[in-house]
């Protein structure tokens, strides 16, 4: 099995609307690379999951960055300090 690395992913826009938790800048996971970080994060919080309902696609909602490439910033970093029991 592969060493899973910690990624920190965010919003490019720090005010961009489609962000699940805007009281929190970036969340960081554990992945086997940027693209699997990515897909985990889509998974965890696919926002509005079912578009409008003009457009009522899975995994299209107005909240959601799947096919939005540059919206989300993926990098490597360390992993996070534990919690303070």
């Amino acid at each position: 099995m592969p060493h899973m690395k910690w990624y920190a992913l965010r919003p490019r826009d720090p005010a961009d609307p489609r962000w699940p938790l805007p009281e929190t800048p970036q969340v960081s996971l554990k992945a086997e690379d940027a693209p699997d970080a990515r897909r985990r994060f889509l998974e965890a919080y696919p926002s509005e999951p079912f578009g409008t309902p003009g457009q009522p696609l899975p995994n299209r909602g107005a909240g959601s960055f799947l096919g939005d490439e540059d919206a989300l910033l993926v990098e490597e970093t360390q992993a996070p300090p534990a919690p303070e029991a």
